[in-house]
């Protein structure tokens, strides 16, 4: 025996707990893959509460009080207060529609029509369609498309708890890629950061006009009506989006080495021209032949242009208003319809502004690689070196969380935020540690003092720039 040397009694040592662990006798292996595989927190302060789940997540929504957490293979819901499991179904896509006060999940299969509508605390079944291919959710409505032939399709909306359609629309077919859930319209697309989820700020209302392409042309829907008001095929330099509830027409043409840009937005009921800008390059095309293939930047009814001098600006798709225009060096971060996060000149800080104030609302030091989101409860900053996300009220610049962490912000809510790195997920409490009040929800549930910096969001801050976010005073009794 004393022939087979350190790696013969290592080999026979293993052999022996091999045998050991299949017998049944002894296993060591558990207790050794729990010592590896021990949870560490997430974030400095800790968390309220942390959980792992079965898979990494492909997206995380806070819904009421419930954290719906879509993976792979499945769909789960956590209790947003404990983090404690509350169902889990299996499921290729899940979405959700509603908002803080009735939230619903919608789930499905890939390539099988029809899709299940859940109770996000529940998981109970409250509606089930068998035949649709397509689903939107909205925090105001969810919308869903069938169809009978592959050039006949019906359109509907629906309250997100209600049990019949709102209303139909007739579609002449749909996209081959319009299938799941909230396949790409022709609308903006959003300016992205670094570990914040592209959809941390959870389902957004409906806008008032949504653009369906079919077979090379483009079907103008009012969300209101159902009424299919334009039925546009773009030009062969042209490229159409439906913005802010205007049709945008955007041009770009080679010329002389470059490509020189035009856009005209149109009432999509008359077809009249209400506004045009020359020169501003929306960032829909790339560098060979000016084809465009991309949609213009922007969030709901404000884009994202470049001007030919190279600054920045955003503008206002209704009315063509330029909303801010960035000082050289600049860059944006962040916008929506009321405030943009721009990274200063000198990249050692991140400005906070309104657009129709002149001044900036707040400054503060940030790191050079900064990366900024806006959502209706929060601005979220993540830096690096050191690795921090950090929660601000949009307004005032107020710290609502400060985090030490290496995690993602994966989703924002009224009182708190989800973070998440691999299949660790925890829950962030605004205001813990930093004494300050959280933010109210933004559909009704509480507004601030709507003068002053120092308070919190104000009515209109909380109700959005068109009062979409809250319920109409007119619709009361009396």
């Amino acid at each position: 025996m004393s022939k087979l040397g350190v790696r013969g009694w290592l080999l026979l040592g293993l052999v022996t707990v091999v045998v050991l662990a299949a017998t049944g006798v002894w296993n060591p292996f558990p207790t050794m893959w729990d010592w590896v595989d021990r949870r560490s927190p997430i974030s400095e302060p800790d968390v309220v509460w942390q959980q792992r789940i079965g898979g990494t997540p492909k997206s995380v929504t806070i819904a009421g009080d419930t954290v719906v957490v879509e993976q792979r293979t499945r769909v789960e819901a956590r209790s947003l207060a404990t983090g404690a499991q509350l169902w889990e179904r299996k499921a290729d896509w899940a979405a959700v529609a509603g908002g803080d006060k009735d939230p619903v999940v919608a789930v499905g299969k890939l390539l099988v029509k029809g899709y299940e509508l859940l109770d996000p605390t529940t998981g109970a079944v409250r509606r089930r369609d068998d035949d649709a291919v397509a689903v939107w959710t909205y925090r105001n409505m969810l919308l869903d498309a069938r169809c009978v032939e592959p050039t006949d399709c019906t359109l509907s909306a629906w309250d997100p708890r209600g049990t019949a359609p709102l209303w139909t629309a007739f579609l002449p077919g749909v996209s081959s890629g319009l299938f799941a859930d909230n396949p790409n319209l022709l609308g903006t697309r959003r300016l992205t950061a670094p570990r914040i989820d592209a959809g941390a700020a959870g389902p957004e209302a409906a806008p008032p006009l949504l653009g369906f392409p079919v077979d090379g042309r483009v079907h103008v829907v009012d969300t209101a009506t159902g009424r299919v008001v334009q039925n546009v095929e773009p030009g062969r330099e042209e490229r159409l989006a439906v913005i802010g509830g205007r049709m945008l027409r955007i041009k770009a043409v080679s010329r002389d080495g470059t490509c020189q840009y035009a856009v005209s937005a149109r009432e999509p009921a008359t077809g009249q021209e209400v506004w045009r800008r020359a020169g501003v390059n929306l960032r829909t095309a790339d560098s060979a032949g000016c084809v465009q293939r991309e949609d213009p930047q922007g969030a709901r009814n404000v884009l994202i242009g470049v001007a030919p001098d190279g600054r920045e600006a955003v503008i206002d798709a209704y009315d063509g208003r330029l909303l801010l225009v960035d000082a050289e060096g600049e860059k944006l971060l962040a916008v929506d319809d009321r405030y943009a996060l721009v990274r200063a000149a000198d990249r050692r800080s991140v400005v906070g502004r309104q657009f129709g104030v002149d001044r900036a609302r707040w400054t503060r030091p940030s790191t050079g690689r900064a990366g900024a989101a806006l959502t209706p409860y929060a601005a979220v900053l993540s830096e690096e070196k050191p690795n921090r996300l950090i929660a601000l009220d949009p307004r005032t610049g107020r710290e609502l969380a400060v985090l030490r962490t290496s995690a993602n912000a994966l989703a924002v809510g009224a009182n708190g935020m989800i973070i998440g790195e691999g299949r660790e997920i925890g829950y962030v409490r605004f205001g813990a540690g930093t004494g300050v009040p959280p933010v109210p929800p933004p559909d009704g549930g509480g507004v601030g003092d709507p003068g002053g910096d120092d308070g919190g969001p104000g009515v209109e801050d909380s109700c959005g720039p068109k009062r979409e976010l809250c319920p109409d005073p007119r619709d009361k009794d009396g």
